[in-house]
């Protein structure tokens, strides 16, 4: 296992130089005037071109620049164009970001997989039927049309939530972004769960299991459950990475300053260190979660061994 999972880094570290200089390559390597980029809609005088050509080592060549950059990403020494750090800024977006996807990957698990698995036990009753044609509706709701929703009817029309989020209300203002948020997320594993629990309550060990005397809730609970919870953690293995970096709509619905918006904001303002660094940020939390997959294979499946 220890020689996996070092080898399993080794690939991340090779997935994170490649998708850095990728994206890189993407911001800085096109045509253009580089430092009007950085300098946004403002003029560029002479003196502030200098300035930045110095921060930024415009008069090195690309591979130069680029080491430059990893340089300054693995020292927390990057700026923006006007000299803000930018690991502050990745830090308080990730920290909001990060909170309005732990609660929408506990929905998730809480909802979807609890539903999925009554939905497999109850395959063709009212709640299976139900619970389908509902995930199939959020399913085909983009989120640009049920963030507003959510908003208007939990939010203005009922009052349970906050409109918009606020520093005064740090939780209670992420609770409904975080649940918009995992909506499509909990429609997509209870059908997972669903499909997956269906085909391993048909298995031959539930048989054996069975025959040999074991009750219904330890075939279930344990024998059935754990093998059917392989295909769902890797779900939401990869999910996570993608709640992280796909909130842009969510967050900008709701007003939250978090990876989504700063990532989005950066990108209009040709910000490229800025968009770099949270790319790179967002990779390493790929890279993070998919070992963690990985490695919690071996423990849910004893047949699984890494060698």
């Amino acid at each position: 296992m220890f020689r996996y999972i070092v080898r399993r880094l080794l690939q991340g570290v090779l997935t994170f130089f490649g998708a850095t200089f990728i994206v890189y390559s993407l911001m800085f390597a096109g045509g253009g005037d580089p430092i009007q980029a950085l300098a946004g809609e403002k003029p560029v005088s002479a003196q502030q071109r200098a300035a930045l050509t110095e921060q930024f080592h415009l008069n090195e060549g690309f591979f130069t620049r680029y080491l430059y950059f990893l340089r300054d990403f693995f020292t927390g020494n990057l700026q923006t164009s006007n000299r803000q750090d930018i690991f502050d800024q990745v830090g308080r977006a990730l920290q909001l970001t990060g909170k309005i996807a732990l609660i929408a990957i506990v929905f998730t698990v809480v909802v979807g997989v609890s539903a999925g698995i009554v939905a497999a036990l109850r395959r063709g009753g009212v709640f299976d039927t139900s619970t389908l044609i509902l995930t199939l509706v959020v399913i085909g709701i983009p989120s640009i049309v049920l963030a507003p929703l959510a908003q208007f009817l939990f939010g203005i029309q009922w009052k349970i939530f906050p409109v918009i989020y606020t520093p005064d209300k740090p939780f209670t203002s992420l609770i409904l972004p975080g649940l918009v948020l995992g909506a499509l997320s909990l429609a997509t594993a209870m059908r997972l769960t669903r499909a997956s629990f269906f085909d391993n309550l048909r298995a031959d060990y539930v048989r054996t299991a069975t025959s040999k005397g074991l009750t219904r809730f330890r075939v279930v609970g344990v024998h059935v459950l754990r093998n059917s919870l392989i295909p769902i953690i890797t779900f939401l293995g990869v999910e996570l990475g993608n709640l992280m970096g796909g909130a842009i709509v969510t967050e900008g619905v709701f007003n939250i300053p978090g990876i989504g918006g700063k990532l989005y904001r950066a990108i209009q303002l040709d910000d490229g260190p800025t968009v770099i660094t949270f790319v790179s940020m967002l990779v390493v939390i790929y890279i993070l979660a998919n070992l963690i997959v990985d490695v919690l294979y071996a423990v849910l499946d004893p047949r699984i061994r890494y060698e």
